[in-house]
């Protein structure tokens, strides 16, 4: 399991290129330089787990469940990244906790394959579901034998 796009100025390129030209029959338009700036500052601030900031832009009217051209959740950067405060903050807020990526991928299984205890426990403490994606947790944790977590989930 990946973070497709390691920093936002990729995910922004991207996004750009994903978007196809300006006005082309049948292609969506180029989003505004300036919402793709802040949207990949926003991307930047889950990755780096800036809890505050990254809910004052939520409170603010960010979409909780704001995506990047690969499908990324807001929640799933901060918790491959390990902030499980974000994540907290970010269920609180309305994100969906099982919101898979464009591969299938959820939040719960990322932090299970990044062994991220804390992040674990806040996403199931926000409503994961550890059957959830492709893989999934409880998939991902049989891969990487983690009994524990195997237990944690209900699962054998």
């Amino acid at each position: 399991m990946s973070e497709h796009a390691e920093n936002g100025s990729q995910d922004s390129q991207d996004s750009q290129e994903s978007q196809g030209a300006p006005g082309a029959a049948g292609t969506p338009e180029v989003p505004d330089e300036d919402v793709v700036e802040l949207a990949t500052k926003i991307f930047d601030l889950a990755r780096r787990g800036e809890t505050e900031t990254l809910a004052a832009y939520v409170d603010a009217g960010v979409p909780a469940n704001l995506t990047n051209d690969r499908g990324d959740t807001l929640v799933m950067l901060a918790a491959y990244h390990g902030h499980a405060e974000a994540v907290t903050a970010l269920l609180a807020r309305g994100a969906e906790a099982d919101r898979a990526n464009d591969r299938g991928q959820t939040p719960l299984a990322g932090a299970v394959f990044k062994g991220e205890e804390a992040v674990i426990r806040a996403l199931l403490a926000g409503g994961a579901d550890p059957n959830a994606g492709t893989p999934s947790a409880v998939d991902t944790a049989r891969m990487f034998a983690k009994a524990d977590l195997l237990e944690l989930f209900g699962a054998k």
